[in-house]
């Protein structure tokens, strides 16, 4: 499994930005992909993830009503919408895949440990 975040880059306060995860080497009947931040110095924080089986999604409160996930299944891609951004959103981020959604059957969707695969980040940055 490979994954490939992308879309991050430098925004003012406020602004957008659209991250892409791409996902290859699927063999799984189901999966859930996660989308993690790390601010420095900081732990890795779970913000959102999609199932791959209903396309049900689940948020962390940090980024609830502000950030959107989607999929599109024919791209094997995973998006995250984030508006309204904040200096604090300032990050490496990070997509995740947890085979068979074992974190949502646990009921621990956005637990990181739970995650199996990882791509290797894209950087935003929010300046006030």
């Amino acid at each position: 499994v490979q994954l490939q975040a992308s879309g991050g880059g430098l925004v003012q306060a406020g602004g957008s930005l659209r991250l892409s995860c791409a996902a290859s080497g699927l063999a799984f009947d189901h999966y859930t992909i996660g989308w993690f931040r790390q601010a420095p110095g900081k732990e890795r924080e779970g913000l959102s993830c999609i199932s791959s089986r209903d396309e049900s999604t689940f948020y962390a409160d940090s980024v609830k009503g502000r950030f959107t996930i989607s999929s599109d299944n024919t791209k094997n891609t995973v998006y995250l919408q984030m508006n309204s951004l904040k200096p604090e959103d300032t990050a490496v981020y990070f997509c995740a895949l947890d085979a068979y959604s074992a974190g949502t059957i646990l009921g621990v969707p956005l637990n990181r440990t739970i995650f199996d695969y990882w791509g290797q980040g894209t950087e935003v940055t929010v300046s006030s």
